[in-house]
C-alpha cells in the first residue's frame, strides 16, 4: 500500500501553512492493488489562503465547499462519478438541511451523476464559527 496527500494549491492551501498551523492533509491517496482511494478531509468554503469565505450566505459557502471538493478530486486525475461516500456537516439543521438538499440534489445532476453517493448529514459545532457546512468524501478509482 502507499499513500500520499492530495493537493490543490491553486484552490485550497495546506492547514499546516496557516498563520496558526492544523495537522492534517486536505486529503490523502492509498494506492491498493488494482485501485486508488481518496480520502477528502473536512472540507468548507475557504480560499486558496485559508480564509472562510461567503460568511452568511449557506447557497455560496456549499457552492465553495463542492467547488473545493471538486478541484481536490480533479488533482488526482477523479471526478465525482468515483465518490462513493459522503459527510455534511451543517451548523444549523433546522434552517439548512433542506437547502443543502436542493443544492446537492442539482449539483450531482450537473455532475452527470445517475446513482448518487451514500451519505450522511450531520448537526455539528464546525472549526470556525462563521462556517455554515462542510463535508468530507470518499472515492474509489480502479486502475
Amino acid at each position: 500500500m502507499q499513500k500520499r496527500p492530495i493537493k490543490a494549491p491553486h484552490i485550497l492551501n495546506e492547514a499546516y501553512d496557516y498563520d496558526r498551523p492544523v495537522p492534517f492533509s486536505r486529503g490523502t491517496r492509498v494506492d491498493l492493488k488494482g485501485m486508488t482511494m481518496l480520502f477528502i478531509s473536512g472540507t468548507a468554503s475557504v480560499n486558496e489562503k485559508g480564509a472562510s469565505i461567503h460568511i452568511g450566505d449557506f447557497g455560496a459557502q456549499a457552492a465553495r465547499m463542492l467547488r473545493n471538493v471538486t478541484e481536490l478530486l480533479k488533482s488526482e486525475g477523479s471526478s465525482w462519478d468515483d465518490i462513493v461516500r459522503t459527510t455534511f456537516y451543517i451548523k444549523h439543521m433546522d434552517e439548512h438541511y433542506e437547502e443543502l438538499a436542493d443544492i446537492r440534489l442539482n449539483f450531482f445532476k450537473e455532475q452527470g451523476l445517475g446513482e448518487f453517493p451514500a451519505s450522511t448529514c450531520i448537526e455539528a459545532t464546525l472549526c470556525r464559527p462563521e462556517l455554515l457546512v462542510e463535508m468530507e468524501a470518499i472515492a474509489i478509482i480502479e486502475k
